[in-house]
Parts: structure tokens; C-alpha cells; sequence
């Protein structure tokens, strides 16, 4: 595991990372934003085979707050924007830090859950940075299905061992799981959107979603498909929030499949 300092809200702030294939100059990037509760550790292997088998180098990182990044300052709690920050402040400092000159090589970008709606928002500001995105489960806006799911989350962290086993994964669990659910049950976030800003990019879009998904409906990949046209949908059934974890075998040939297509060198 590999750690870089950047400055951030005033403060340095450490980014946990991990490189997959580094060394291997000529692959395309892929850069993995985990979910709401995610952390390098969480992607397990998947990130290694997908880049094994799409012939990609890869980069997992944890976002501040998560895994063995710093976690948030004491007192802080974040705001609807918070989204926002990861995409067009904590990337960007990121992937230079690491020394990934985005404008003459852009990376892909494959996002989960809120990892996803960084994605995007990210590749909207800037378009000419990024080769691609693949994101499952993504969200552009805020639906009812997903904050009862995340109140459940709640119940769930204060009366059984949801708390012990996001410790196997963030040295401070309360600050990943508090940051994430305080501010999605904020009653400020239900008008929280982003499905007028995903417009600019135009580059190749892969989303995935699952048909059993508990934390949002289709309409969150509808919705970008009919904002960005040059989307592919993949639906898959018995598949939950997490196709990675669901369906990782149908999800690595779809995006193996797509990347081979949309690869630009």
C-alpha cells in the first residue's frame, strides 16, 4: 500500500492508493472510485482481474474519511456538496500527486455508488480529462428508495456488527460510515441532483446497475443515458447494489467488451 499527502481544506490530508500493473507504461489508466462506505481493501481482487483482463493498468485509492486515509476532522460534518469536493478538488490534487498527467494521457474512470456520481461530475468538469467511464449503480439524484435503505444502514450500524466489520477496512469506521449517512439522511440532501450537470462529457459511458438494486431504482441509469446519449445501459438480474460482488464474471465481459471498443491507445 502506497500513501500520498495533499493539501486539502486547509489541511494535509493523507490518500491511501494502491497501483495495479504500474510499470506497464503502454496500458490505458483505470482509476477505481469505491462506494458510500468503500475503501481500497473493500474492492477486494476485482480491480487486479479486471485490469488483468482488459489489459489496463489500474489505481484504487481511498477517498478522506475512509480506509487508511485521514479520516474526517473532528466536528466535521459534511455538506450536500460534498460530492462536489471529491470530483473537483480531492481527484485533481489526487491524481497529480501520483503524477498522473491527465491531459496528455486522460484515464478511465470506474465508479461505484457514490464512487459513481464522482465519476461523473468529474468527467463533466473536465471532459477533456477522461477517456471514459464505467459506473454501477450511480446516482444523479436522490430517490426515497435510497434513503430508507440508508436508514436501515443506520439501525443497522447501532444494533448489530455492522460497525466491527467496516473496522476490518477504515482505521476509523466512524468517520466513514457517519460521514456517508449523516449527510444522505440530512433532510437538506433530498433536493440534491446532478442530472443537469453530466451534459458536458462526451466521451464513452458503460453504466451497470443491478435489477435488484436497494439502493436506487433504473431511472438512475436511464437518467444519464438521456442526458448523455452516447451511454450503454447494462441491467443485470439477481444483482444487488453491488455488481462487482453480484455478478462480477457478466459485469468483467461487459466492460472487457467495451473497453476493447472505446480504447483510444
Amino acid at each position: 500500500m502506497d500513501f500520498v499527502e495533499i493539501a486539502w481544506r486547509d489541511r494535509a490530508v493523507r490518500i491511501e492508493h494502491r497501483w495495479i500493473a504500474r510499470d506497464a507504461a503502454d496500458r490505458p489508466l483505470m482509476v477505481f472510485l469505491h462506494e458510500g462506505l468503500g475503501s481500497v481493501s473493500m474492492w477486494r481482487d476485482f480491480p487486479d482481474r479486471l485490469c488483468a483482463a482488459a489489459g489496463l493498468r489500474g489505481l484504487v485509492y481511498s477517498r478522506p474519511g475512509y480506509g487508511r486515509s485521514t479520516p474526517r476532522a473532528p466536528g466535521e460534518r459534511w455538506q450536500p456538496d460534498f460530492m462536489h469536493r471529491q470530483a473537483h478538488e480531492v481527484l485533481p490534487a489526487f491524481l497529480q500527486a501520483v503524477g498522473v498527467d491527465t491531459e496528455a494521457r486522460p484515464p478511465w474512470l470506474f465508479g461505484h455508488s457514490d464512487g459513481g456520481s464522482i465519476a461523473l461530475l468529474h468527467a463533466a468538469r473536465f471532459p477533456a480529462r477522461v477517456d471514459g467511464l464505467v459506473v454501477l449503480a450511480p446516482h444523479i439524484v436522490v430517490e426515497d428508495v435510497s434513503v430508507t435503505s440508508i436508514e436501515r444502514a443506520r439501525q443497522a450500524y447501532a444494533t448489530t456488527d455492522l460497525r466491527e466489520r467496516l473496522a476490518r477496512h477504515h482505521d476509523d469506521p466512524d468517520s466513514a460510515f457517519r460521514g456517508w449517512n449523516d449527510i444522505w439522511l440530512d433532510a437538506a440532501f433530498r433536493a440534491w441532483s446532478i442530472a443537469g450537470e453530466i451534459a458536458p462529457f462526451t466521451g464513452p459511458v458503460l453504466a451497470a446497475q443491478g435489477l435488484d438494486d436497494e439502493y436506487g431504482t433504473l431511472e438512475q441509469i436511464h437518467g444519464i443515458a438521456r442526458r448523455l446519449p452516447q451511454t450503454e445501459l447494462l441491467e443485470l438480474p439477481a444483482c444487488g447494489h453491488s455488481p462487482h460482488r453480484d455478478q462480477p464474471a457478466a459485469l468483467e465481459r461487459a466492460v472487457v467488451d467495451f473497453i476493447d471498443r472505446h480504447r483510444r491507445h
